[in-house]
């Protein structure tokens, strides 16, 4: 295919595909403008903020403006929404420390994908307060990049047991959740996850009954946890 839209964004296709289907899944997951620009910005993942040298804690703490509860794909979905509710201007972006041609590669991407979801008869639906129903859309289609939070701190991937971490620059660093799906892995120091967002593991019975077994997503009853470490966002407010 020609074009941005390349067959490295298979996967995030196929969770914008569960996003818009016929029923009954789509009583679930009407969400697909919100998985459409999420799967636009991941296509230009790792190139969306910058920080300049002499202006790192300006660019972290705008950055940082844009976090959402629940994770990374979610804060893309935001980042775009708002430079798009500005008519895409390039000011806005130079502003809050954002790269505008990676921004604008994500427009021509995301204009890529609504062509096709024209071509083929997907309804474009908005749901953007329903952030479980987007997590669930990109668990569909990242059902293989799942990881368990450890009694350590650190987290495995649930099929290979690989020790893994949440990135620094992820909204969820400093949260911890018990169950992450992520976009993909980079090694630097350590196996970091990018894009990382917060599930429920009983969500993958749901999106994925032929990959995930029950008695693979049991929480062991008798892990320790801190007083915050691997506690779900709803079980922090209480």
């Amino acid at each position: 295919m020609e074009g941005p839209f390349t067959q490295k964004h298979v996967p995030v296709w196929r969770g914008l595909v569960l996003a818009s289907c016929p029923p009954p899944l789509c009583l679930l997951y009407k969400c697909s403008e919100e998985i459409v620009s999420i799967a636009a910005m991941l296509s230009v993942n790792g190139a969306i903020f910058y920080r300049p040298k002499d202006k790192l804690v300006h660019a972290d703490t705008a950055r940082k403006n844009f976090f959402l509860p629940g994770g990374d794909h979610l804060v893309l979905c935001n980042v775009y929404k708002q430079w798009a509710d500005t008519d895409y201007s390039t000011q806005w972006c130079y502003e809050n420390y954002i790269q505008y041609r990676s921004m604008k590669r994500a427009r021509d991407v995301r204009e890529q994908l609504v062509g096709l979801m024209e071509r083929v008869e997907m309804d474009m639906v908005s749901n953007p307060l329903d952030t479980v129903a987007i997590r669930k859309a990109i668990t569909a289609g990242y059902f293989y990049h799942i990881a368990r939070l450890s009694k350590t701190g650190s987290y495995k991937t649930v099929k290979h047991n690989q020790t893994v971490m949440i990135h620094p620059n992820s909204a969820l660093f400093e949260e911890l959740p018990r169950w992450v799906v992520y976009h993909e892995l980079v090694f630097t120091t350590k196996e970091y996850m990018r894009q990382c967002t917060e599930i429920e593991s009983k969500w993958l019975l749901e999106v994925a009954p032929h990959y995930y077994k029950p008695k693979e997503l049991e929480d062991s009853t008798n892990m320790k946890f801190s007083k915050v470490i691997g506690k779900t966002r709803e079980e922090l407010r209480t």
